[in-house]
């Protein structure tokens, strides 16, 4: 493959001006329409990022038959735009990886902040662990954005014999485990952008080394006097980052922070959920981002992107010369977002949820101007249809979809992709 991005003088890969310049819809990177599907069993709640309960390798977990995911939740009668101001984390369980049972809260009080947005969970022999964004404080009379990446331990995942139930429960420690440094992490009082970043975290560890790392979103300090994006004030306020840190024991509780995988100084705010799939000696790291996140001068989607190379480290290369690997189609550009990646078997899926539909706009802020019942009736709040996607080297493809909210593990074999006239056909198991 041949790598494009600079990764020299100790600074990160960069996601270039150049690169993102070549962003386009196309057909290899257009999802389908998104129907509301016959039935939703997320139904009574609103749910939005998503992530599986994995193993340290990375798998999706199988818990005596079963596989948890969490989301951040709320409950469906609140208006989408004020879900992030209350969030929780939930967890749902599911012995086919279709058919999906509400738990309950992951947590029963004691977590960080005023809500909790999106992370990820490792299962490790038994053993439940919890990376979560802790956002504003504990008790705050009005909401403040600071945000830290805090962990928790303690808890057990049950499965009750003859019950048909899972339970998450146990003496759950929380703890802060990182703060931005101001030096490879942006902290909140160095921020000139319209919005600030330090979440997401995502436990990663690497195959190849056997080091037990933590990716997550972060924003790259860019003094004014820097002299990046050619001085322009503007555009070095788009300054999203790839962050990582690592744990030398091996503790999932215990952290250092390293510097950034990648940087879009000049080109991108926000590069939510990292994450990573690794195969055949590759690496493959993938980032949500909005439209409205893109620099000026650079036109990008509500997509997932991706980059590739061959060290966790990088450097790294976009994937499709662009980056851009999936996106909602033009008549229905905020219908999905926070994507997750995992491999099975030779292809790529990837879950979302089922954002706005039935709505064209320039942005999401429109939405507010809608009446409440129509703001309630156009969120999908659920889980979207998965997509499946040939991974080739530095090129993907989106092939088909599976049904809303279908996780298959890696023992499940999945149905024959259907062809039409003569192309394979990115509308398999239709909704």
């Amino acid at each position: 493959m041949t790598n494009q991005f600079s990764h020299g003088g100790g600074r990160p890969s960069a996601w270039c001006r150049s690169q993102a310049a070549g962003l386009e819809r196309v057909d290899r990177t257009l999802a389908p329409i998104i129907y509301p599907a016959p039935s939703d069993p997320f139904d009574g709640w609103h749910i939005w990022d998503t992530w599986p309960v994995r193993n340290r390798d990375g798998t999706i977990a199988d818990i005596d038959g079963y596989r948890v995911i969490v989301s951040l939740t709320t409950a469906d009668t609140l208006l989408p735009g004020k879900r992030h101001d209350v969030a929780e984390l939930h967890y749902f369980y599911s012995s086919d990886g279709r058919r999906w049972t509400h738990g309950g809260p992951v947590f029963d009080g004691g977590a960080f902040g005023s809500r909790q947005w999106a992370g990820s969970t490792l299962y490790d022999d038994g053993d439940l662990y919890v990376f979560y964004t802790a956002t504003g404080s504990r008790g705050e009379s009005e909401l403040t954005y600071t945000q830290r990446i805090a962990g928790a331990v303690g808890g057990r995942v049950t499965v009750v014999p003859d019950g048909d139930e899972v339970t998450i429960d146990g003496d759950w420690r929380h703890e802060v485990l990182l703060e931005p440094d101001g030096t490879f992490y942006e902290r909140e009082d160095q921020s000139r952008g319209m919005i600030y970043t330090f979440r997401d975290p995502w436990f990663f560890e690497n195959p190849e080394t056997g080091e037990t790392t933590l990716l997550f979103e972060a924003n790259t300090p860019v003094p004014p006097e820097s002299g990046r994006c050619g001085g322009d004030p503007v555009q070095q306020e788009f300054n999203g980052s790839v962050g990582m840190a690592i744990s030398e024991s091996g503790d999932p509780m215990d952290w250092e922070l390293r510097e950034p995988l990648v940087d879009a100084v000049c080109v991108n705010q926000e590069l939510e959920r990292p994450h990573v799939a690794y195969r055949n000696g590759s690496y493959y790291l993938f980032v949500s981002s909005h439209k409205h996140t893109f620099a000026p001068g650079i036109e990008g989607f509500d997509g997932l992107y991706g980059f590739v190379g061959d060290d966790l480290r990088g450097p790294y290369c976009p994937l499709n010369g662009h980056g851009l690997v999936a996106t909602n189609p033009a008549n229905a550009p905020f219908q999905a977002y926070s994507w997750i990646a995992y491999l099975h078997r030779e292809e790529l899926l990837v879950a979302s949820f089922f954002n706005y539909y039935d709505y064209v706009g320039e942005s999401l802020d429109g939405i507010a101007e809608l009446p409440e019942s129509e703001q309630l009736r156009r969120f999908g709040g659920t889980l979207a249809p998965t997509l499946r996607i040939q991974l080739d080297g530095d090129r993907t493809r989106i092939l088909g979809t599976l049904d809303h909210g279908h996780l298959p593990l890696p023992s499940e074999s999945l149905p024959e992709l259907r062809s039409f006239e003569g192309r394979t056909s990115r509308f398999v198991d239709a909704y």
